[in-house]
């Protein structure tokens, strides 16, 4: 790194200015507390303001009054200014209450400053062993040739077979306390670096979701070029390294088998006797990533559904007036921003309250109790109660929803009648309506009113039976989350 690369680093990286700061020991203490030690991924904005409080109290009370003069709410809009961004400030779907996240800025600061700290033990033998075992998977995974991957098995399955032969002998090699302390640091560290890479994935997918939203709100062309601008997009971000990368490790995160090797390995770990302080965020570390991991799919998902509002013409013609008026608003003030006098703040009013007088409430109306006499209670008949219960239909959405997926395989789209000529209806007209109403995020149900096709299926009595519906056409939105819902539904 060259002088004018660590300068523009210093004025561009959250992490740099949040170590310059002049509260920083406060922020990295408390937030290292909330969203490291304790793995918090979104706190309410009222429970981190009382915490922060109590932060607050404890170190004036010890520190002196007056060592941090500032309240904790003025604090936390502070550090989540977007001049600073070591704190991301949003209201979750459904809440008027804000919530806050620490970012991949915080992470990567804390990361640092653990490493300033002088360590009692520094191990190179396991990383230095794994630096062979990814050099041998690199060049192992990258081979073409059989013959030279079946020398190189071959050389596997002997070294195997000689430790086979030693065990068999009673030779046994176990390792020394250095050498599990040495695996243990390396285990702990590559385990919390891994979650804090998620924030970083996690913006880096709502960067690109932004950008994506921007360009839609802005597009002036034809709906047609904006859709496959879109698509492209969105296809781009699921087929990228990083979103190839993360879909790989929650396939690989989301198999009940490797989480149960996982819990497994980690408790036989930490009652070993050379294990002598055991790190206590690795106990929550698989929740921890699962937790991380489902966020991250959920701003995938939320691209999605942003998707499909920006799409409505009306809510682009909306979006696409704010931005006219915020590009006004942002001409003005360049303008008037060297005119002396002129005060660039501007106040607006508080809103009007609305006025409800007392009287024009309704009265209390008491409920209507209906009298119920349960003195003379009959047996119904047993006929009429068991072809009444034998008679109740109900479709499961869940295998209307693998049947689309099953005949959508690798295409993007697919319709109901080439749907039911691989999967035909098996419970008549009420399967039938069930599947214009499926709700899935793998697939859009798209009707065309101004076409129409014949649906056949044999009733009861073998008796064929015909309905006219408008035709319905399945269409894919993302192969990235359906990918990601199959996953999770198979439990893998």
């Amino acid at each position: 790194m060259d002088y004018d690369r660590l300068v523009a680093l210093r004025k561009q990286s959250a992490a740099w200015r949040l170590l310059t700061a002049n509260n920083a020991a406060l922020m990295l203490s408390f937030l290292n507390k909330v969203f490291v030690e304790q793995g918090a991924r979104s706190v309410a904005g009222v429970e981190l303001v009382e915490r922060l409080d109590d932060e607050l109290f404890a170190l004036n009370e010890r520190l002196g009054h007056g060592t941090f003069p500032q309240s904790a709410k003025a604090y936390l809009d502070d550090w989540a200014a977007p001049g600073n961004g070591w704190l991301r400030k949003y209201y979750p779907p459904d809440s008027d209450e804000p919530h806050y996240d620490a970012t991949a800025a915080v992470e990567k600061a804390i990361s640092w400053i653990r490493s300033l700290e002088e360590r009692s033990f520094v191990g190179t033998e396991s990383r230095l062993n794994t630096i062979f075992d990814l050099l041998r998977q690199m060049t192992f995974g990258t081979e073409t040739d059989p013959e030279a991957r079946l020398a190189e098995l071959a050389r596997r399955r002997h070294e195997i077979d000689l430790e086979i032969e030693r065990v068999e002998a009673g030779e046994v090699d176990v390792l020394d306390s250095a050498a599990l302390r040495d695996r243990y640091q390396q285990v702990t560290d590559t385990a919390h670096g891994l979650l804090a890479d998620f924030r970083e994935v996690e913006a880096n997918f709502r960067d690109l979701d932004r950008d994506l939203r921007s360009k839609i709100a802005a597009w002036d062309g034809a709906k047609g070029e904006l859709l496959d601008e879109v698509l492209g997009s969105r296809e781009s971000i699921a087929e990228s390294d990083q979103g190839r990368t993360f879909q790989a490790f929650y396939d690989f995160l989301l198999a009940p088998s490797r989480q149960d090797e996982l819990k497994t390995l980690l408790a036989e770990v930490e009652a070993m006797e050379a294990i002598d302080e055991p790190d206590p965020r690795m106990r929550r570390m698989p929740r921890d990533w699962l937790e991380a991991a489902e966020r991250t799919q959920a701003t995938v998902r939320q691209l999605s559904d942003q998707l499909r509002r920006f799409l409505d013409d009306q809510v682009r013609s909306e979006d696409r007036r704010v931005l006219e008026l915020v590009r006004a608003i942002e001409t003005h003030a360049l303008a008037l921003r060297d005119v002396p006098g002129v005060d660039l703040v501007a106040e607006i009013d508080a809103a009007t309250p609305a006025i409800a007088l007392p009287m024009e409430r309704p009265l209390y109306t008491p409920l209507v109790k209906t009298p119920i006499d349960s003195t003379s209670i009959e047996a119904g008949d047993e006929e009429f109660a068991a072809d009444a219960l034998f008679e109740a239909v109900y479709v499961d959405p869940a295998r209307l929803t693998a049947a689309v997926h099953d005949a959508l395989g690798a295409r993007t789209q697919v319709s109901l009648a080439e749907t039911l000529r691989e999967h035909p209806l098996e419970q008549g007209l009420a399967e039938l309506v069930a599947y214009f109403a499926l709700p899935d995020d793998g697939f859009a149900t798209v009707f065309d009113d101004h076409r129409q096709e014949e649906i056949t299926w044999i009733g009861e009595d073998d008796v064929q039976q015909v309905a006219t519906v408008p035709v319905v056409t399945f269409a894919r939105i993302n192969p990235g989350i359906a990918w990601a819902t199959d996953q999770k539904k198979e439990g893998r």
